[in-house]
Formats: structure tokens, sequence, C-alpha cells
């Protein structure tokens, strides 16, 4: 029988682990620009390339965990995201190769985070489960921050290709605490074959309360890739305009406690959603990041001590909602229906996490790479957050 407490930390550790490459393309972002040359544009399709990734295998990958094992599908695509970490810094050269392997380096998250989920709630039931949902999507915040932390510390040191070939190391260690700690277990789901019928997805999208958490992701993630892919490029550019500023700490490791406050502000979030009532409470938690998404981008000349307090918060902000939103659709969704359910969020949610950071740079482009540019890039990212409280109103249960 397996022992929650010491199971959970362990497959929360692994998930931190698969993560270190998730942010390294956008820790780094203002060097690969110069670098490369890259328009802003070009580095949002980076960015956002590697969300593509996920939102397109995620539905079939994870779909399959209703009816193969999970670690089936973790194992092999743990060593891709290694793989894929490793060959960025061997031979990344420019928008298409940096692309290609990004884009790589999404289908191995497809493999590994949603299954992982899926992995765990099969083996931790009862009252706490929706607790340990949030601790399991918390790390992802932890894995993130730890993967700008090295990123920036890396470089500087033994420069971007070596630091990406050491932080290949943490998704191969994934891998081997996965195999070693998830028991092999017998799918809920139908074994008669490994297809789904377009009657299993009319039954998951027939669920109107899992479809709203769905719309709900949809903009949460718009409003956190967006964020994120531009998070240390804001903060550089920020800095660029008090050049008598000196900051004690680099834009990265800045970045870095900006990530990790999330962690904390996903569990508050959803222990709040459980108080006050889920939906009550992920709706004033859309609107009033979405408000202050469309103020921050217009702070970039205002003291830098300012800009990075208005950036913590905002990134409590962001993540208030995420371990809520993912606790509420396993609640509604049936045992048997939860990998395809999860396939179906996971798609709407990386499916606008690609789209946000592009979008992003666009603006940029079109606007100026001025405050005005910074301003309208972050406020379409609020704008969006704040149309997710209209998905959990419209879609709940009649």
């Amino acid at each position: 029988m397996t022992r929650p407490a010491p199971f959970v930390f362990l497959i929360c550790l692994a998930e931190t682990l698969s993560m270190t490459g998730t942010m390294y393309f956008p820790a780094l972002l203002p060097s690969f620009q110069g670098e490369w040359g890259l328009t802003n544009t070009a580095a949002g399709w980076i960015n956002g390339v590697f969300f593509a990734g996920y939102a397109i295998t995620s539905p079939i990958l994870v779909g399959l965990t209703d009816r193969v094992d999970a670690r089936r599908i973790y194992l092999p695509c743990a060593f891709l995201a290694t793989l894929s970490l490793f060959l960025f810094g061997w031979c990344a050269e420019g928008t298409w190769t940096a692309a290609a392997l990004r884009l790589l380096g999404g289908v191995g998250l497809a493999g590994t985070y949603m299954p992982g989920l899926k992995a765990l709630s099969e083996n931790v039931t009862g009252p706490k489960q929706s607790r340990y949902i949030v601790f399991y999507t918390a790390t992802y915040g932890i894995g993130t921050a730890l993967s700008v932390y090295l990123a920036g510390s890396l470089e500087p040191v033994i420069g971007w290709r070596w630091g990406a070939e050491l932080l290949a190391l943490g998704p191969l260690g994934a891998m081997l605490i996965f195999a070693a700690t998830v028991p092999p277990r017998k799918p809920a789901g139908s074994a008669a074959g490994l297809r789904f019928s377009a009657n299993d997805l009319k039954i998951v999208l027939g669920n109107r309360p899992a479809v709203g958490y769905m719309l709900g992701y949809g903009a949460h993630c718009w409003e956190l890739f967006g964020y994120r892919s531009w998070l240390v490029a804001f903060l550089v550019y920020s800095l660029s305009l008090q050049p008598w500023f000196t900051s004690p700490l680099s834009p990265q490791n800045v970045a870095t406690l900006i990530l990790l406050i999330g962690v904390p502000a996903s569990i508050l979030g959803n222990e709040g959603a459980m108080a006050w009532g889920r939906r009550k409470a992920l709706t004033a938690y859309m609107i009033g990041s979405g408000i202050l998404g469309c103020i921050i981008g217009f702070t970039a000349g205002l003291n830098f001590y300012l800009v990075v307090t208005l950036a913590l918060i905002y990134g409590m902000t962001v993540l208030f909602d995420s371990g809520a939103l993912t606790a509420g659709l396993v609640a509604e969704t049936p045992e048997g229906q939860r990998g395809l359910t999860l396939a179906v969020y996971s798609f709407s949610g990386f499916g606008m996490a690609f789209l946000a950071p592009l979008a992003f740079g666009a603006i940029l482009d079109i606007v100026g790479r001025g405050i005005v540019g910074w301003g309208f890039a972050f406020a379409a990212m609020g704008l969006g957050c704040m149309l997710g409280a209209v998905g959990l109103r419209r879609f709940r249960a009649r």
C-alpha cells in the first residue's frame, strides 16, 4: 500500500527535476536575442513552440493514461526531455534549430506533467487528494524557478551550451525516481483499444463543469506563460531605463524569486477556494490578476524596486487560480474519464500558452519595444485572463 506523504514528495521531486530545461530559453532570452539577432516575434515563436509541442501531443499522451499504465508514457517522455535539452546545448544555432529542439522539449513535458498527476491521483485517494494535487501542481512553479535560477547562474560561468548539457541531468533523474517510486497499475479504463472515439470526446465535453474549468485554464495559461516567457526580458528592459541603478540581484535571480512566490500562492489560492467556494474564488482571482496585468507593463520606467514589488505581487496573482482549477477539474471528473479529460484540459491550457508568448512578441514589434509596447503586451495577457471568469460562469452544472 502506498504511503501518501513519501509518495507525494517523491512524485513532486521528480516533477521538479523534469523541468530544469523548461525555462532555459526565456531565462536567457536577452542573450539569445543579442547573439542570434532575433526579432521579438521570433523570440516569442521559440518561447511559444515549446508549449505547442505540449498542446499537440498531450491529448494523445495524457488520454492514453486511461488505457495504459502512466509509467509507459512518463518514462520515455522524460528521456525525450533529457535528449532535447542535451541537443539544444550541442547544436542550437538560431531560430529554427532552437524552435525544433524546444518543440521536442514540450513533447517531453506533455508526457511527464499530466501523466505524473494521473499517477498521483490513482495512488493517493481520500479527503486529502485535492490538497496533494495542489502540492503537485505547485511544484511546477518550483521547477520553473529552479530552471531560471540554474540557467542564470551557469551561463556566466560555463556558457549557455554547457549549462544546457548539465541541466539535461534533471529530467534523467526524474525518470529514475518515477521508475523506482510509482508501482505498475492496471488502468481503470477499457483496454480494448488505444484509440478514442468521437463519443468519448463528446462525453468529456458534455461535462459542463469540467468544460468551465478547461476554459478557465486556457485563460490562466494565456496570462501565466505570456508573463513568464517575457519576465526576464521585461526586468532587463526596466533596468536599462535606470543605468544609474545598481541591483544586488540579477534579473534571473529576481525572476526566480517571483516564480517561487507563486508556489505558496497556488496552495493558498486552493485553500481559499475550498473555504469560499471554488468558482466564486476563481472569478475574484482572475479579475484581480487581469487588472494588475493591464497595469504592470506601463510601470517599467518607475523605480526598479517598485517594478520588482509589482512583479512579485503579479507572480502571486497569476497563480492563485492554478491549483484550484486543476483540483476542481479532477473533482468533477469520473476516474475512468480522467485521462482524456486531463488531455483536453492540457490542450486548452497549453494551446493558449503557445499563442501568448508569440502574441506578446508580436505586440512589441508592432507597437515598439518601449514602455507603451510593454504596457500593451502585458494588458493583452491580463484581458485574456479576465475572460476566463466569463467561461467559468457560463459553464456550470445545470
